[in-house]
Order: C-alpha cells, then sequence, then structure tokens
C-alpha cells in the first residue's frame, strides 16, 4: 500500500507573519489556503496528505467547518510538514527534530519573531540575499567594520549595484569615538578605547567614499551599546551587546513587521530617536 507523501511547503513560507498568526489562531482554513498558494497543492492533494476527506477540506477552508481534535491537528500538521515552529504555534509538541532556528521556539507568542540563529553568521547569507534588492538599510553598530566597512564586510558588496538599478538608502549608526560611552564598551570586551574609536573613524571614512554613489548618511551616538540592529526594508536582524562579547556573537533574532506586533515597531522607533539625538557626520 502506498503512502501519500506529506506536502511540503517552502520554509520561508512558514515564517511569514500572516501563517504564523493563523497558526495562532487555529485557523486551519487559512493555513490550507496557505498550503494551496504556496504549494499549488489542490483541495484532493491535501486532503489525501492530511488524513480527510475532500469535501471536509472544502468545508474548512470555505469556514463551514471547523478542527476541534488533537488527533486531527496532527494528522494535518504532519501531513503539511510542518517544522517544530509552527507546530508549536498551533499548540502541538515538537517531533524532536533539531531546529536550524534555535530558540525561537520559546518566542511563540510574537508572530514577528520568525527564527532566532545562534550567532550572526548563521544569518549571514539569508542578510545577504535580502540585502542585494534592499530600498532602505538600516545599522545600529558600534564600529561597523564586520557589518560595511570592509570590501568583505556583510553589506558593503550589496551596495555595489548594476548600473542603471536603484541603490538603498542606507544609514548607518555608529558609536562616537569621543564619547565616554567608548571607552566603557572598550573595557568590556578588553580593547583599548584607541583602538575601537579608530575603528569607527575608519568604517566613517569608507562609508564616505560611498557618499558619491548611494545615498548614505552615518551618525554618532554617544550612549552605552545595548541593540545591534539590521533593518532590510521591512525585515529586521537583531543582536545584543554585553560585557565580555561582541555583537556579532550574541543570537540573531530575525523580526518581521506585522500589523500590531510591538517588537518591529519598538525597535525601529528607537532606531529614529537615535539619528534624531546623533550627530550626523557622513
Amino acid at each position: 500500500m502506498s503512502t501519500i507523501a506529506s506536502i511540503m511547503l517552502p520554509a520561508w513560507a512558514w515564517e511569514r507573519a500572516e501563517v504564523r498568526q493563523a497558526l495562532l489562531a487555529r485557523d486551519v482554513g487559512a493555513v490550507f489556503r496557505y498550503a494551496q498558494k504556496y504549494t499549488g497543492a489542490s483541495q484532493g492533494r491535501i486532503a489525501a496528505a492530511a488524513g480527510l476527506t475532500q469535501s471536509r477540506v472544502n468545508e474548512i477552508i470555505n469556514g463551514r467547518r471547523a478542527v476541534s481534535r488533537l488527533d486531527v491537528y496532527e494528522r494535518i500538521a504532519n501531513g503539511l510538514g510542518m517544522p517544530d515552529e509552527a507546530r508549536g504555534l498551533l499548540g502541538l509538541a515538537a517531533r524532536g527534530t533539531a531546529s536550524s532556528s534555535g530558540k525561537a521556539f520559546d518566542l511563540a507568542a510574537f508572530p514577528e519573531v520568525v527564527r532566532v540563529y545562534a550567532e550572526q553568521a548563521s544569518a549571514a547569507e539569508e542578510i545577504r540575499q535580502q540585502a542585494r534588492s534592499a530600498t532602505e538599510l538600516d545599522v545600529l553598530a558600534v564600529r561597523g567594520l564586520g557589518l560595511i566597512g570592509l570590501n568583505d564586510s556583510l553589506l558593503r558588496t550589496c551596495l555595489s549595484r548594476r548600473p542603471g538599478d536603484q541603490t538603498p538608502k542606507v544609514r548607518v549608526l555608529l558609536l562616537d569615538p569621543e564619547a565616554d560611552a567608548l571607552a566603557r564598551r572598550a573595557a568590556e570586551i578588553g580593547e583599548s578605547a584607541e583602538a575601537l574609536s579608530g575603528g569607527v573613524r575608519f568604517t566613517e571614512a569608507r562609508l564616505r567614499e560611498l557618499a558619491s554613489s548611494c545615498d548614505v548618511q552615518v551618525y554618532r551616538y554617544r550612549t552605552l551599546p545595548t541593540w545591534r540592529v539590521i533593518r532590510i526594508d521591512s525585515t529586521m536582524f537583531v543582536g545584543v551587546f554585553d560585557a565580555g562579547w561582541e555583537g556579532h556573537e550574541s543570537a540573531t533574532y530575525k523580526v518581521m513587521q506585522t500589523a500590531h506586533g510591538p517588537l518591529y515597531r519598538g525597535f525601529r522607533r528607537m532606531f529614529e530617536d537615535l539619528v534624531r539625538e546623533s550627530r550626523r557626520t557622513v
């Protein structure tokens, strides 16, 4: 007897805010519609994968029938190949398979947080892919060398577009080399204030080189750094600075803009306020 294979949605589909919200609401009809949208599966194919009849799937999609039994949720989750994060949002236990998203599952109450990476390096390729087509790019860093100051840094190559392509609007916040907070930060990471301030000035100089071909604004802030933020249009990658480690060593949270979510809005508000209070140098 043949076994019906699961319907495999692309990994990014489970990260979309609307899909996560449908899972949190246990709106199986919406989940089925997204499965159709992202895979092209028919109602019959969904029914076969989830162990349901096509007529029942049709009723669920059209809001004439709801799902209430745990075993049915399990069959649906298995039939749609839900990763552990999605299963958790639906109220199901993980299947015990390690996920690349680390502890994102602990943040299921916040559908804006779609993934947690162990460190920035794990998110690097995704950040680059998004940055290559970005229209807006905001960066909150300390010295920014690894992010945008060097030829092989994470974001710098993404600012080079083909002739005729639109370049992004870039805003970069760096720690003021003359602020007391810089010396405090240098002591936290076991580095001299002179070396740290030199790194900031070097990044500023490299960004000034881009000003003739790209809309680049650079600002100096004066507070002790806490958050490391990369905003690429409506997606943020957020890490934290603390004593003893650099920002790129922190877990990196992928946060997507939603209609009512507080996290994206809060980080965006913080960034805009820092821009207003900071001194522009480029």
